[in-house]
């Protein structure tokens, strides 16, 4: 079976790697990678190909940055030359990110079946775009793996036949888990100056967080007050640096002295830095779900989320922009009240597996076709 990967965007990356790799393993698929180059530069591309160790592209698209139509129609202009090169049997597409929206649509109307990988995930908040792009791309596929039973809930509100639906857990744990320790040699709390447990990680890159000058100001002047008691390492995203710059913001940063605007960092040296946090503040939904298996605190700092099961289950608490209380919470975690966390069910490191072992079932039966999808069962793995 000839799989073609889809990853556009950094999250894709830690997302694609488990799975080629369980595919791999498995012996019976064909691989092709396609990077539609969404994320460009080496710290948010290059470095997850080297620290995950996936294996060159094999089409690499150049998109670049542009705005959410522009990005989206040049992608699927030059995926669509590459699907009537190679005619592969199944796309593999994951997330939310205009890549994976715009490469289900060319598939789709070529007549070539889509497996979406964390199908079903609401925000119920149309204003972001990763919400457009989930509800498509899950109405376009004809395999929904999930990561949670409320995503699950979703698709069949929505209309999709269960026949299609897969409960397979999160491919995010899987390259978690089997990168933890490798994470543990990185130098990286060294090379900033920091110990262990004594600072708090914060990543910031949603339009809705950085392109509003207001929540962005209010967000800084969280930050202010929770630097005072704990260093801040803040990563920034391209995006985010520019907006930060634009809004007049650069100067309130540096008079923050411990507020530590860096580059944005690699797989396993964000891991490193994340796992040994004392508290992590983000508006990234795969974030959330990393801390929450790592059992680190979680701020999100947005007015809903999409992964539910890390607030219900796991350590996320949802802040919104409001300075008062990103301090309350955070000061109520520095002081000791931390939130009892869990890991979700089947988020154990085999979802990979779960997938692979399904998709191996149905080409086997030679059902890789639209509307003739039948859901098999995964015996012991699941």
């Amino acid at each position: 079976m000839l799989v073609v990967y889809v990853a556009g965007a950094r999250p894709n990356f830690m997302k694609i790697s488990p799975l080629m790799q369980a595919m791999k393993d498995q012996g019976d698929f064909e691989s092709v990678l396609v990077h539609t180059g969404q994320h460009y530069d080496h710290n948010m591309s290059k470095i997850f190909f080297q620290d995950l160790a996936i294996p060159a592209p094999d089409f690499h698209l150049g998109v670049g940055s542009g705005s959410q139509a522009w990005q989206t129609a040049e992608i699927m202009v030059r995926f669509e030359k590459v699907l009537a090169e190679i005619n592969p049997n199944l796309i593999l597409v994951v997330g939310d990110v205009n890549s994976t929206l715009a490469c289900s649509l060319v598939a789709a109307k070529l007549g070539i079946p889509i497996a979406h990988v964390e199908a079903g995930l609401r925000s119920f908040d149309r204003s972001m775009p990763e919400e457009i792009n989930r509800l498509v791309t899950d109405q376009l596929s004809d395999y929904l793996f999930t990561t949670c039973v409320e995503a699950n809930d979703n698709l069949e509100r929505e209309g999709i036949s269960k026949e299609k639906i897969f409960f397979v857990g999160n491919v995010m744990a899987d390259s978690l888990l089997a990168n933890l320790a490798a994470a543990k040699q990185s130098d990286i709390l060294s090379r900033l100056g920091i110990e262990s447990s004594k600072y708090i990680a914060i990543t910031l890159h949603r339009p809705g967080n950085v392109e509003n000058r207001e929540r962005l100001g209010n967000i800084f002047h969280a930050l202010n007050t929770i630097q005072q008691k704990l260093p801040v390492i803040f990563p920034a995203h391209p995006r985010t640096r520019k907006q930060i710059t634009g809004f007049g913001f650069s100067e309130q940063a540096k008079e923050m002295v411990n507020l530590h605007l860096i580059e944005p960092l690699g797989y396993l040296d964000f891991l490193s830095l994340m796992s040994q946090s004392r508290l992590v503040l983000t508006d990234s939904g795969g974030i959330q779900e990393e801390t929450t298996v790592l059992g680190i605190p979680c701020l999100t700092l947005r007015d809903n989320t999409e992964r539910p099961a890390t607030i219900t289950e796991g350590t996320n608490t949802i802040v919104g922009s409001d300075p008062d209380r990103i301090v309350g919470e955070a000061m109520k975690i520095l002081e000791g009240y931390v939130k009892a966390g869990q890991i979700p069910k089947l988020w154990d490191g085999r979802a990979s597996e779960r997938i692979v072992a399904i998709l191996e079932e149905e080409g086997r039966r030679k059902m890789i076709s639209k509307g003739d999808i039948k859901a098999k069962d995964t015996g012991a793995l699941l």
